[in-house]
């Protein structure tokens, strides 16, 4: 990769890290702040508090997408950030549950993502792409390990509204970047493509229906897992980042070669479906471990690191491949539809995750995730096979 490219990918990558970030800093800390609030005793209203974030990301992702197609990745990305540290000054000063389900929602309207991996797209070469996305994955696990580590720590610290303050803050830095460190990459000036024609690209869709199902299991997983990690291996919930931090750096680590390789070889489809084939075998490994009473403890630290290998591949290969098949002109649409998918896995994954554990069991989350991982395992299999990446001309 050329200066300019890793200085693009590692700067939007950043942006996108913090994005994350205004989601999992509160999942570790807000369901028990949230009962102190008024209003907080309405279960249901702690719980929109949390996932109202994600939802608002569904809704504006497309919008966002298409405007960065037409004026610009970056004036989208500011406004998406004065959204999200507006938002954020809302919940800090909130008294009130309802107010911080508000604030919530106006973090999650700036829904940036689609035009900072669009913008990726058009700052790096197709035979370096994936590397950038990678990036974007890493950023993505570890900002949650970081997120288990710091949140309780933060809390006792400057407390909930201080959680809110320093991410409106971070936000208004972040701005800071897109201006002056991001490079300048223009609008690609061809026909303007219509949403419809990408909501009906087949293989677009394969990877739409893929992130959704990627994140589903993520969130609904993780449902289970705390709780697990209590029981088997007596490890109290502050003391649950020596699990998490070790685990997704190492996945970090090893998740690397599989990307490279394939990139080198022209392989990526055959990566792709190894860590999809990976993800479904961690899922019935989960589902095993509880049939065996959580016995032995250690599989399950094995098992997180599979997933988090197969989560990193899979989150650094999708986007890459959404830009690679979307038309020129409609990289930010394909990606905002993309990225829409990907917040109402994070909603619906929550959502499903909690409903299945109280109705059903612990196991039928994992037998659920496993079911849905077969259907997109299938859809994978028969995608396209991309020709290999020719040598762009150099970037600047």
């Amino acid at each position: 990769m050329s200066r300019t490219e890793i200085r693009a990918s590692a700067s939007l990558a950043s942006i996108f890290a913090l994005r994350m970030l205004g989601l999992f800093l509160i999942l570790p800390v807000f369901a028990e702040h949230g009962k102190t609030m008024s209003g907080g005793d309405n279960l249901a209203m702690v719980g929109l508090a949390m996932g109202i974030y994600g939802l608002a990301q569904a809704f504006c992702q497309i919008p966002f997408g298409i405007a960065s197609d037409r004026y610009g990745r970056k004036p989208v990305i500011v406004i998406g950030l004065l959204m999200f540290a507006f938002g954020a000054v809302v919940a800090a000063l909130a008294n009130d549950i309802l107010w911080v389900v508000i604030g919530r929602a106006l973090q999650g309207a700036g829904a940036i993502s689609a035009a900072i991996t669009a913008l990726i797209a058009d700052a790096t070469r197709e035979q370096h792409r994936t590397k950038a996305m990678a990036m974007v994955g890493g950023s993505i696990g570890l900002t949650f390990a970081a997120s288990m580590v710091g949140a309780p720590l933060l809390y006792q610290a400057i407390g909930m509204s201080g959680i809110f303050w320093l991410t409106g803050l971070l936000a208004i830095a972040a701005i800071g970047v897109v201006l002056y460190v991001v490079p300048a990459f223009p609008v690609i000036k061809t026909r303007r493509v219509a949403l419809p024609e990408v909501l009906k690209n087949t293989e677009l869709m394969r990877l739409n229906v893929g992130v959704f199902v990627l994140h589903l299991t993520q969130v609904a997983i993780f449902v289970v897992v705390p709780a697990a990690l209590v029981q088997s291996l007596d490890l109290p919930l502050a003391n649950h980042w020596k699990v998490y931090l070790p685990v997704v750096l190492a996945s970090f680590i090893l998740m690397l070669p599989p990307i490279f390789i394939g990139e080198k070889l022209g392989k990526i489809k055959q990566v792709f479906v190894a860590a999809i084939i990976m993800l479904l075998f961690v899922q019935l490994g989960l589902w095993w471990w509880l049939a065996q009473a959580g016995h032995p403890a250690w599989a399950l630290v094995g098992l997180l690191l599979a997933f988090f290998i197969a989560f990193n591949i899979l989150e650094a290969s999708q986007p890459s491949l959404v830009s690679r098949i979307a038309p020129p002109a409609a990289k930010g649409t394909a990606l905002g539809v993309y990225n829409t998918l990907q917040s109402l896995g994070l909603f619906c994954g929550g959502a499903l995750g909690g409903w299945l554990v109280q109705h059903a069991g612990r196991a039928a989350v994992f037998q659920v995730g496993a079911g849905l991982t077969m259907v997109w395992l299938i859809m994978a299999i028969n995608m396209k096979n991309l020709p290999r990446r020719g040598q762009a001309a150099a970037a600047p």
